[in-house]
């Protein structure tokens, strides 16, 4: 069984739900997306997404028209495999079509790109073997690109990782429920004094690098919440 937090955009809300490995995922149509495939090889029990990447998999199944095997989805920070800021540890992310040949990824990646449904779709150049496409929202806190800034009163899935990135770090933030509420406000600041930041209790460019380049693949803690 698996819990699984959703930032639904419509309400600004986040939805939980408690699902076993074979059910649905929240908001997918017709099983198209089953938790254990959006869940892939993580081993957490607590997983997160929002609505509108859910819609977006819905829409990107229909339009191709045939099933899509998901070798990677979710991961938490501490689990790692991906790069520091990827939208995977946000559960905004999928790649898929790796058990295609060539000639039909590039159908797959051609739908996705011209679906405009997804943020950005990776070229294959930089993914010959599987299609990436991700539904990331928000402008990015770095220049370079990555997650957006969040502050006290944000809510959603980019919150998740904060509040898992401080607690695995030791940096209580009194739950992981993706709310910055003023515990979340207070654990960010003591994490920024703690590594010679602003400490204006914001989770901006700086921070967000900070974050992620100390949690990353290390593996969880004692302090981690599941």
């Amino acid at each position: 069984m698996a819990r699984i937090l959703v930032y639904n955009q419509d309400t600004n809300r986040m939805e939980s739900f408690i699902r076993s490995e074979s059910d649905a995922m929240p908001y997918n149509t017709n099983r198209t997306l089953r938790v254990r495939e959006f869940r892939g090889s993580s081993k957490s029990n607590l997983l997160w997404t929002d609505k509108r990447t859910m819609q977006a998999w819905n829409s990107q199944r229909y339009i191709y028209g045939a099933p899509i095997y998901v070798g990677f989805a979710f991961k938490r920070p501490y689990e790692g495999g991906h790069g520091n800021q990827s939208q995977h540890y946000a559960g905004t992310a999928f790649d898929v079509g790796q058990n295609l040949t060539n000639a039909q990824r590039a159908v797959l990646r051609n739908s996705a790109s011209r679906s405009g449904l997804w943020g950005y779709v990776e070229p294959v150049t930089l993914s010959p073997t599987w299609v990436h496409f991700d539904r990331r929202f928000g402008t990015p806190a770095c220049s370079s690109g990555g997650y957006p800034i969040i502050r006290r009163g944000s809510r959603g899935n980019y919150v998740c990782i904060a509040q898992d990135d401080l607690n695995t770090l030791g940096f209580r933030t009194g739950g992981l429920d993706g709310v910055f509420g003023e515990q979340t406000y207070n654990a960010v600041r003591r994490y920024q004094a703690s590594r010679g930041l602003a400490v204006d209790g914001i989770i901006g460019c700086n921070t967000w690098r900070s974050l992620q380049e100390n949690v990353v693949g290390t593996g969880r803690t004692s302090t981690t919440i599941d």
